[in-house]
């Protein structure tokens, strides 16, 4: 991609905790991109193995390009805190979120910043994620994800919650694969800080939805994103611990009260809420409406198949 003065600075942002075996990449990965118009901060969250010498020895061999940013008192504050502290001290006028752990392909910017130049009115892109396991498991082979709305155009306000999860079952875009107008990140309020330990399940879903019932959205085909599976995520602990519903409970009791805070009333939004909270506030009637009628299913084609065998 040609690069000129009047290209757009996107601002990187990469926030770590301990991850000194996996920074690297995601940094090599900024540095061979081919949009050369951009900074990259690396937020800390006080981190105590080597990524944060190996952070600083990046932004020493990169002044002016490469930041080490972290809290004061260099504390632990949480993912959401450590992103809008990187908001916070940005430059540019477009964010791109990178996941330590994760990667970019060469044409990630460029392809995204072109899509904003053609859609002035727009306040995100998300795109596909390579969902890459990266050795972590041999049974398993890398697939290519596809955010759960047509692609190739723009979302009003609110229209994307009635395709994707987690109120509907369309995939939701990876953090990596964003990027986001930084006036719109801050008219939003940044990532909810409220979302901390096992809630950092959901602390993108609580960002998203608060970008899709307000601003356009543009949904990208292109892929140039690479979402790391691995042993200890977060979304592997809270599975094992038995507490997904309980932080997806508090996920959506957030929602509601936002809604009502921000006094949003789409109408298809708010029966999708009820809806998924039938399950936490009524369990007797989701029992009766919903999980009985398909064990009564279950039973019923299993009979069938011994009937056909016979």
């Amino acid at each position: 991609m040609m690069q000129n003065s009047q290209q757009p600075l996107v601002s990187v942002i990469i926030p770590f905790f301990n991850e000194e075996q996996f920074l690297h990449e995601a940094v090599e990965s900024v540095l061979l991109q081919d949009y050369s118009q951009w900074e990259l901060l690396l937020v800390d969250d006080g981190s105590s193995d080597g990524s944060v010498g190996l952070a600083k020895a990046y932004a020493a061999r990169h002044p002016g390009k490469i930041m080490y940013c972290e809290h004061a008192g260099h504390i632990n504050k949480g993912l959401s805190a450590t992103r809008n502290e990187g908001i916070r001290q940005s430059k540019g006028d477009l964010l791109a979120f990178l996941d330590a752990d994760d990667v970019w392909l060469a044409e990630k910017l460029s392809d995204q910043v072109k899509i904003f130049e053609q859609n002035p009115d727009i306040a995100m892109v998300a795109e596909a994620s390579l969902y890459w396991y990266s050795g972590a498991s041999d049974d398993k082979k890398n697939v290519a994800i596809p955010v759960g709305a047509p692609a190739g155009k723009v979302y009003r306000p609110a229209e994307l919650v009635r395709y994707l999860y987690p109120l509907s079952n369309g995939a939701a875009p990876c953090p990596s694969g964003l990027m986001v107008a930084k006036q719109a990140a801050i008219n939003a309020g940044g990532f909810e800080e409220s979302f901390t330990k096992q809630y950092q399940l959901y602390e993108d879903q609580a960002f998203l939805h608060k970008i899709y019932l307000k601003e356009k959205v543009f949904i990208s085909a292109s892929c140039n994103n690479k979402y790391r599976q691995r042993i200890g995520s977060i979304m592997q602990q809270v599975h094992e611990e038995g507490q997904y519903h309980l932080v997806r409970r508090y996920f959506l009791e957030w929602l509601e009260a936002y809604l009502i805070r921000e006094h949003i009333q789409d109408k298809k939004t708010l029966q999708l809420l009820k809806k998924a909270l039938v399950p936490y506030r009524y369990p007797n009637l989701y029992f009766i409406t919903e999980q009985l009628p398909a064990k009564v299913k279950r039973f019923v084609r299993k009979g069938i198949r011994k009937a056909i065998r016979k």
